[in-house]
């Protein structure tokens, strides 16, 4: 398993311009506010926690991985902060050629520019440095495409909150909205749903779903340890390895609004490929270790 650690700690500590403001021109920031010491677009800062009330609000932080959703992450942003006012939003532009950068910046959310494509591996564990650099509670992964409806994530948020789980996959398929995928990828979902349920010693339906959160084990974690490529699967295989509580629950998910999956084609089946690999390697150590 290989994870971008040196590209992604110097984004996250924001040296040689790996969050790079210089894309956007000074009229296109207009309303957007630039750190200086990190240049890290910055359109909201944290909420303030309430001190008058009883209960202490737990720091959430929104990760969304983003390349090339011009088209679909300003709606993204603009949704996520309606559903999750509180919340503090980082879209990760993971070398994007569009405009994904400006637009989400301009509806408000913090934009992490890394300087070339990591893939959404090192994007998503960019996020998670940043999550825990910053000392937050909780990070969400919502998809930049559209797809994962910010509505239903406190459904997602909820176990973890009242610390039952320390990670929390929203699944397509436990009942909940009437979302449907090809049938070929649908076949390709239930084997590697079966394949991770063997290996985690758990029941999961929807091993590629990429709306989910975890706690402060789980940032620690993935901040530390995160698989490039195609990282769904193999996470939930990591966090169960490393004693982290997994739990589903129901979520409506929208077919995706621009862009394209990273399982079409040949993708697939190489994904298909290297899940089964890793798994089977996976058991061979544990048996090595009995």
């Amino acid at each position: 398993m290989r994870e971008f650690t040196d590209e992604v700690n110097v984004a996250v500590e924001g040296e040689a311009d790996q969050w790079d403001t210089d894309r956007l021109g000074e009229d296109d920031c207009e309303g957007v506010d630039v750190d200086p010491e990190t240049d890290v677009l910055d359109a909201e800062p944290l909420a303030d926690e309430d001190s008058s009330s009883p209960v202490v609000q737990r720091r959430l932080c929104v990760i969304i991985p983003a390349y090339n959703e011009a088209p679909a992450i300003g709606q993204v942003v603009r949704n996520v902060r309606a559903a999750m006012p509180t919340a503090h939003v980082l879209v990760v532009d993971d070398g994007s050629r569009d405009t994904t950068a400006h637009e989400a910046a301009l509806n408000g959310a913090t934009v992490m520019q890394l300087p070339l494509n990591l893939g959404i591996g090192g994007a998503v564990q960019a996020g998670y440095r940043y999550a825990q650099r910053y000392d937050f509670d909780i990070a969400i992964q919502v998809d930049g495409d559209g797809q994962h409806d910010p509505r239903e994530a406190q459904r997602i948020l909820e176990p973890i909150e009242r610390g039952e789980a320390d990670l929390v996959v929203g699944s397509r398929w436990l009942g909940r909205g009437a979302y449907v995928a090809p049938k070929g990828r649908r076949i390709g979902m239930r084997i590697l749903a079966a394949m991770v349920t063997r290996g985690t010693a758990g029941t999961i339906t929807d091993s590629t779903s990429g709306f989910r959160a975890v706690g402060r084990r789980g940032i620690a974690l993935f901040a530390e340890k995160y698989p490039t490529d195609f990282p769904e699967v193999e996470t939930l295989v990591l966090a169960a390895r490393q004693g982290l509580r997994v739990q589903e629950v129901g979520v409506r998910m929208d077919q995706r609004v621009a862009g394209e999956s990273s399982l079409a084609g040949v993708k697939s089946a190489y994904y298909m490929l290297r899940v089964c690999m890793m798994l089977l390697v996976d058991g061979l150590r544990r048996r090595g270790r009995g």
